[in-house]
């Protein structure tokens, strides 16, 4: 919850405040809670208001749908084009080389602080709405519907920012465990 309500605030302590709002909000609550989404999905609504509404209080907020067409209007391609086989060749634009599959890395690499480690900073440095989206999806378990609901997206600009994100930690990645082998 911490995490998140910093998605919207970058204050520590007033995430930490935010994510107090937050419980204490369930609680006055809980008696309207109907059963139509799961709990998860309706404290994370709630932790999602009460965050930018504080964020809005503080003027620290700027709203997602205008961060949006910047991080879509990156220049960088998605995929480094060096991994795909040149014009002219047979296979033109087809993969040079496929992506490093981490599913055949051991389980502890995999799991290590380290690598935690680095997938964290990687997701910290990605662009406002794409931390988001990444974040709400693959770290809080959101489902697109709520997370373009949370945070007012289109389904196809939340897959791009979504795809843009996973394959910009993907690369931190790839160069993490590349750099272990060297070692």
């Amino acid at each position: 919850m911490l995490y998140v309500a910093s998605l919207f605030v970058r204050d520590r302590a007033v995430a930490e405040e935010v994510v107090q709002e937050t419980w204490l909000g369930v609680l006055r609550g809980i008696d309207r809670f109907e059963g139509r989404s799961t709990f998860k999905t309706w404290l994370f609504s709630i932790l999602t208001n009460t965050a930018k509404g504080r964020a809005r209080r503080e003027g620290r907020s700027l709203p997602f749908s205008a961060l949006a067409t910047t991080d879509l209007a990156d220049d960088e391609p998605v995929v480094d084009p060096d991994r795909f086989r040149p014009e002219g060749e047979r296979w033109a634009h087809h993969w040079a080389s496929s992506p490093q599959r981490f599913d055949s890395l051991p389980e502890d690499r995999l799991l290590s602080a380290e690598t935690v480690e680095v997938a964290q900073a990687a997701i910290a440095e990605l662009p406002d709405t794409q931390r988001a989206v990444v974040t709400l999806r693959d770290v809080a378990g959101f489902s697109s519907e709520d997370v373009c609901r949370e945070l007012d997206l289109s389904e196809g600009n939340q897959r791009v920012l979504l795809h843009r994100g996973r394959n910009k930690v993907r690369r931190a990645l790839e160069q993490h465990f590349a750099e272990a082998e060297l070692r």
